[in-house]
C-alpha cells in the first residue's frame, strides 16, 4: 500500500510540476521579470516560489542532510510567511533581474530531483502521512499559482502598448440561446450543511462542515453576460451612485472605471476586449469577466436583484444537476465561453468565471488554522476580502470542488471574476 501511495505521489508531482512549465513555454525571457502592478508577480517569481515551497516546507524539514540550492532563495521566494523569516517585499519582486530564468529552471530541476528521491525513501507510517499531506498541499498550492501565472501574464501584457498575445487559439462561436434572459431556479428555506467533510483534499478554510439557515431564494441559471452588462453601462450605471456601495462608488471615481477591466473601444467606436489571444471583438453572449465585487454588486442592484451568499451558492450547486462541460484550464481557451442554459439547470457553476458572492471571507464555526507556518496560508487573510466560488477558465480542472473558497479584496479586477444574480422569494 505504501508503494502504491508513493508511486501515485511521484506521478502527480511530475504532472503538476510539468503543467507549470507548459504554461510558461509561450513566454520570452523578457516576459519573466515584468511586474506591472503590486498585485501581480513576475512569472519567474511564481516558478521559483512554488519550488521554494517544496524545498522549505518539506525537504528542509524532513530530508536529513538536505543542502539548499542557494542560501538567499529563502529570502527572495518566501511569499508572506512571517514565522519563517523576512522576505522580499511583494511590490519589489519585479526588480530582480538575477537570479536569471535559467537559474530558476535549474533550481526547479534540483528540487524536483531531490523530491523524487525523498519520496522513494522509506519512513514510518506517521511520518509518511505527514509527508503525503505536505506534498498534496504543495501541489494544490502550485495549481493556485498556475492560475496566478495566467492572471498576471495577462495583466502584464495588457499594460504593454503593443497588447501582445500569449497564444493564438480559435475562439468559440456565439450562442443565440445564451443571449436570452436567464431563468431563475427557486430554493426553499431550511437548515442545511455546508463545508468540506469526508475524504479528499480541502484547504483548512473549507472546514468544518456546519449547519446554516437559508431563507427562500432564487438563483439565475447562468452568469451575467457581456451584453447584459453593456446595457448597464449604456444606462449610465457607472455614473449613478444609487447602485453602488459607498466604497464602491468612491473607487469608481478614484480609478475612473467606465467598463470592466480589459474592455476597450476601437477606432470605429466598437467595443473590443483584450484576451490571452490579444484584442478581439467583444462577444455579447460570453459571461462578463474581470469585474470587481463592487461592480457585480452594483449591477445586481440595477437589476433589482442581489449576489448570492456563499452558503446559497454551495447548497444550490449540490441540489441541481449542474454537470455541464466545464471550461477550465484544460480546455486551453483561458477565456470565458458562451453558456447555454435551460430553465431547470444551473449552467457553468464550475469553470468560465469565478463567481462573486455577498459573503465576507471569514472562518467557519469551530475552524482552526493549520499548525506551524502553514497556519498563515489562509486564516490571516480573513479581513476585508470577499468570497468567490466555482473556478474559472484558468483554474486547473482537478483543483475545484463545491466547497472551495476563493477570496479577494472587493476592488480587485485582474482575477477572472464574474457573477450570477440571486434574489429573495
Amino acid at each position: 500500500m505504501l508503494f502504491e501511495t508513493t508511486s501515485y505521489l511521484i506521478e502527480k508531482f511530475a504532472t503538476v510540476r510539468n503543467q507549470t512549465i507548459a504554461l510558461i513555454e509561450p513566454l520570452e525571457a523578457e516576459d519573466f521579470v515584468i511586474q506591472a502592478s503590486s498585485d501581480v508577480s513576475p512569472p519567474k517569481w511564481h516558478i521559483a516560489h512554488t519550488t521554494w515551497f517544496f524545498e522549505r516546507m518539506i525537504l528542509q524539514e524532513y530530508h536529513e542532510g538536505y543542502q539548499v540550492f542557494h542560501p538567499k532563495y529563502n529570502y527572495l521566494f518566501n511569499s508572506y510567511y512571517n514565522s519563517i523569516g523576512p522576505y522580499q517585499p511583494r511590490q519589489q519582486r519585479g526588480m530582480l533581474s538575477r537570479p536569471t530564468v535559467e537559474d530558476i529552471i535549474a533550481y526547479r530541476a534540483y528540487v524536483d530531483g531531490q523530491m523524487v528521491e525523498f519520496l522513494k525513501a522509506e519512513r514510518n507510517p506517521e511520518d509518511q502521512r505527514k509527508v503525503e499531506a505536505l506534498v498534496e498541499m504543495g501541489l494544490q498550492h502550485e495549481q493556485q499559482h498556475q492560475e496566478l501565472i495566467l492572471m498576471d501574464v495577462k495583466y502584464n501584457f495588457f499594460t504593454n502598448p503593443l497588447l501582445p498575445a500569449y497564444q493564438s487559439k480559435a475562439t468559440a462561436t456565439s450562442s443565440e440561446q445564451a443571449m436570452k434572459e436567464p431563468s431563475f431556479i427557486q430554493f426553499e428555506e431550511g437548515l442545511v450543511e455546508i463545508g468540506h467533510t469526508g475524504a479528499g483534499f480541502a484547504f483548512d478554510n473549507e472546514s468544518p462542515r456546519h449547519k446554516t439557515w437559508l431563507h427562500p431564494f432564487e438563483l439565475a441559471t447562468r452568469p451575467v453576460t457581456n451584453g447584459e452588462y453593456l446595457a448597464f453601462i449604456e444606462a449610465g450605471g457607472y455614473e449613478k451612485s444609487e447602485y453602488w456601495l459607498s466604497d464602491g462608488y468612491a473607487t469608481v471615481q478614484k480609478e475612473g472605471w467606465k467598463a470592466p477591466l480589459y474592455w476597450m473601444k476601437d477606432d470605429a467606436g466598437e467595443w473590443t476586449i483584450f484576451t490571452m489571444n490579444g484584442v478581439e471583438p467583444l462577444r455579447l453572449d460570453e459571461p462578463v469577466c474581470h469585474v470587481s465585487f463592487y461592480e457585480a454588486d452594483a449591477y445586481s442592484r440595477y437589476k433589482g436583484k442581489r449576489l448570492p451568499t456563499e452558503a446559497e451558492w454551495e447548497w444550490a450547486s449540490r441540489q441541481v444537476d449542474s454537470v455541464t462541460k466545464r471550461n477550465m484550464m484544460g480546455s486551453g481557451t483561458f477565456h470565458p465561453v458562451a453558456v447555454e442554459a435551460s430553465e431547470t439547470t444551473l449552467a457553468s457553476m464550475f469553470g468560465n468565471v469565478w463567481e462573486w458572492t455577498s459573503s465576507p471571507y471569514s472562518s467557519y464555526p469551530g475552524s482552526k488554522p493549520l499548525e506551524g507556518a502553514l497556519g498563515e496560508y489562509n486564516a490571516k487573510f480573513m479581513c476585508n476580502q470577499m468570497v468567490l466560488r466555482g473556478g474559472a477558465c484558468v483554474t486547473p480542472d482537478d483543483h475545484i470542488r463545491e466547497t472551495y473558497r476563493n477570496f479577494f479584496p472587493p476592488d480587485k479586477r485582474w482575477l477572472f471574476g464574474g457573477f450570477r444574480l440571486a434574489g429573495d422569494m
